[in-house]
């Protein structure tokens, strides 16, 4: 096995095979985080935890249409009741997973300088990033009674030692990368070349310590997505320009997410996806949106009804093109060596 480093790029031969008929799959990620206001610096303390309780209905909307999300807890999260109130039950029963997520700023031991790049957990020092992570994993499975089997990041801020610490605690599934974005110019980590499939950090290993990387999924849409590797970056400064190929269905770039981006806009992005022939379909958003107020998507209840009404356009016509939802555990089941 090659050193590890999640922010390696992988060889062709690095790819995780699933078992036949396994795919196409997809799975909704949940990063279950405090509430702060994301326009100004990071603090320790000044953040809420009103939005915990609504992770209840969010769970009972996926139940409806045999979806178990993945909860990734944070450490704020992890120490309120009410999370395990909400969630404790369909987790015990199989109709949830849950999963470790890293904000170090808020995450004890609390050591380092509070500075945007020490946001990014990969930047802090191997055994500071181990110690948060370890005290964060085993709150979680205290709370819970379950092993988390998944990480990501805070900020996808994977760094040079982050798989050896996963590996080493029993995570099989890393989920870290934001296939496509690149978070160098704030110190953290750049996906912009890395692909969109699953793939063994390091390589293919026949031991229990081998590592799954499942990218969050994005795609390039347009006339010019097959440019889009070097285009969509190359226009980061001119950002109506960006927005102008878009208009006129000629590159654009769209994430799997109700955060920012229309439902329409998401079906593109399946479909692509799909007939790109990636096997598993990795959403996400961010928990604090199930209330409004709290983040830049969700502003009203008006706002509210269109996050759910978009999961329901996407688990529907998910559900018409033949995707079933599928769990960690069965991702980690599946994937052959």
């Amino acid at each position: 096995m090659r050193e590890a480093s999640i922010t390696a790029l992988p060889r062709a031969a690095d790819f995780v095979r699933f078992a036949p008929g396994f795919a196409p799959r997809f799975v909704v990620t949940v990063d279950t985080e405090e509430e702060f206001d994301w326009g100004s610096p990071f603090a320790r303390a000044e953040h809420g935890l009103a939005s915990i309780p609504r992770l209840a209905r969010f769970q009972q909307f996926c139940e409806s249409f045999g979806v178990a999300p993945v909860y990734l807890i944070d450490y704020p999260v992890a120490s309120d009741p009410r999370t395990v109130a909400a969630l404790g039950e369909a987790v015990g029963q199989g109709r949830a997973e849950i999963g470790v997520q890293l904000h170090p700023w808020v995450n004890p031991p609390l050591d380092e300088e509070l500075t945007a790049r020490n946001s990014f957990a990969g930047n802090l020092p191997p055994e500071l990033e181990r110690a948060k992570f370890r005290l964060l994993r085993d709150k979680i499975e205290q709370a819970f009674g379950v092993a988390p089997l998944i990480y990501r990041a805070g900020r996808y801020g994977v760094g040079a030692e982050t798989a050896a610490i996963l590996a080493e605690s029993g995570i099989a599934v890393d989920s870290s990368v934001r296939a496509l974005f690149d978070y160098s110019g704030e110190g953290g980590p750049n996906f912009r070349e890395h692909p969109l499939r699953p793939w063994w950090v390091g390589g293919p290993a026949k031991n229990e310590r081998a590592l799954i990387e499942l990218p969050l999924t994005t795609g390039y849409w347009g006339m010019l997505r097959r440019q889009g590797g070097w285009l969509h970056p190359a226009l980061w400064r001119t950002p109506r320009l960006r927005g102008l190929l878009a208009r006129f269905g000629l590159l654009e770039r769209i994430p799997l997410t109700p955060e920012g981006v229309a439902a329409d806009e998401a079906l593109k992005a399946i479909d692509i996806a799909l007939d790109d022939g990636l096997p598993l379909l990795v959403f996400s958003f961010h928990s604090p949106s199930l209330q409004p107020g709290h983040t830049p998507y969700v502003r009203d209840e008006a706002g509210l009804d269109r996050l759910y009404d978009w999961w329901r356009t996407c688990f529907d016509y998910l559900a018409r093109r033949g995707v079933r939802p599928a769990s960690v555990a069965e991702i980690v089941a599946s994937a052959q060596i």
